[in-house]
């Protein structure tokens, strides 16, 4: 299968080690990209129409290269860190660019990765995990898993032995 992460977070620090941990995982039986959003050059959608859903996206940015990335995908990750109790702006613009094409995403296999730095009983994983299953029930995706963590200081997952073996199972079961 191919497998897209979208890494939401600009720094080197536990979304990532995350992120590699689900990798390794998951590398034996599949083909998997890594994006880094913040290196994309994404706007935000206009609301503009043009795209009618299915045309793709106007724009002379980046949007319609991650969003044919993500339709050719057949399992999408989701990893970002917390950033005020929402996900990172850079994961929000891609998926409010997803939009231009948001018809070709419907029925695909999603997996959901959440770092904060509130332990995970905290507001801000709920209401992620709300926007995720609101996407997911418009668009009929198929979450195979939402796993939130806490990790506060820049090492802390990659010390959380626990959170690390349950990423590459996710990772293996996919």
């Amino acid at each position: 299968m191919k497998i897209l992460v979208l890494n939401g977070s600009p720094r080197k620090g536990n979304t990532v080690t995350a992120i590699h941990a689900f990798a390794e995982g998951a590398r034996d039986k599949n083909e998997i990209e890594i994006i880094d959003t913040y290196k994309l050059n994404v706007g935000p959608c206009m609301g503009c129409g043009a795209c009618e859903c299915h045309k793709g996206c106007v724009a002379k940015d980046d949007t319609n290269t991650i969003v044919d990335k993500l339709v050719d995908a057949d399992v999408i990750i989701f990893a970002t860190p917390v950033y005020w109790w929402g996900i990172t702006a850079q994961m929000k613009l891609v998926l409010d660019k997803c939009y231009c094409k948001g018809m070709m995403l419907k029925g695909k296999k999603v997996g959901v990765i959440v770092v904060g730095g509130s332990t995970t009983d905290n507001e801000q994983y709920r209401l992620i995990r709300g926007q995720f299953q609101c996407i997911s029930e418009y668009l009929e995706w198929d979450i195979l898993f939402h796993k939130s963590y806490y990790a506060s200081g820049k090492e802390d997952l990659a010390g959380d032995a626990e959170a690390l073996a349950e990423l590459r199972t996710e990772g293996a079961r996919i």
